[in-house]
């Protein structure tokens, strides 16, 4: 079993001309949550899809659980894929589904037939992430953007994945219904034993469930390490954004929720 479920050696991406990451190394310990912060264009939410292989960089490798991304047979890369599961920014639930059916997708995928089997497992996703089993029969359409977020996460964690990538879990939410997922999310970590990848703008989410951050710039790792290290490192970037008065702010609410 690898210390590192996520590990990037040597990743270089380019969209045509432009270089977006040059030879970005980034080990991700087993049972933590890091964090990507970055500015815009930075590229956080392209390093966490070359995690889980919607993009292939340029150069280098990714390695999920001490293997090539890509390597062995389409069955080898296929299990190994179910070992993680990804929330995405909008939740990308399948509109012409209902959550029951969205969150027993994977599942099926997976080769489970068995609609007994199904429908308990289904339920028990719901309520791992605290949703009713009545909302099981709506359609996405009909759910509120927390709503959506949370059936979108249990469909992340229907194959009970070891590593959980999130891309930016708390936007469109408002504060109350933000703090409330982070929560959720916090719970989970401790509960599962996850490791955990997140892209955030979010300082209180940052502060509230991080415990590495990875803080991308000029096309590369500037700084890696738990927030108070962060917090030390010189550099205008990071004193703009880690040390304004709003941020300050944001990060002492973070660490109190």
């Amino acid at each position: 079993m690898s210390d590192f479920p996520v590990l990037l050696q040597g990743v270089s991406t380019r969209f045509g001309r432009r270089w977006v990451h040059r030879q970005i190394d980034l080990a991700v310990p087993r049972g933590e949550v890091v964090a990507l912060v970055g500015g815009s264009g930075s590229g956080k939410t392209t390093l966490l899809r070359q995690m889980v292989g919607l993009l292939e960089p340029a150069e280098g490798e990714v390695r999920l659980f001490g293997e090539s991304l890509f390597a062995g047979s389409r069955s080898e890369q296929l299990a190994r894929r179910r070992r993680f599961g990804m929330l995405f920014q909008q939740g990308a639930l399948f509109s012409a589904l209902s959550v029951f059916d969205n969150v027993a997708f994977p599942l099926r995928e997976a080769g489970i037939t068995d609609e007994e089997l199904l429908r308990d497992l289904v339920f028990l996703k719901l309520g791992m992430v605290e949703l009713e089993p009545e909302v099981a029969i709506r359609m996405p359409a009909e759910l509120s953007g927390g709503m959506i977020k949370r059936v979108a996460l249990a469909r992340a964690l229907a194959l009970e994945p070891e590593l959980l990538l999130l891309d930016e879990p708390t936007a469109g939410l408002d504060p109350e219904r933000s703090a409330g997922f982070v929560a959720l999310i916090r719970a989970l970590h401790r509960a599962l034993g996850l490791t955990v990848v997140l892209v955030t703008h979010d300082l209180d989410t940052l502060a509230a469930l991080a415990t590495r951050v990875a803080v991308l710039a000029e096309g590369g790792i500037l700084a890696f390490g738990s927030l108070d290290e962060i917090m030390t490192v010189q550099d205008p970037f990071i004193e703009r954004f880690f040390h304004s008065s709003r941020s300050v702010t944001a990060l002492s609410r973070g660490r109190r929720g």
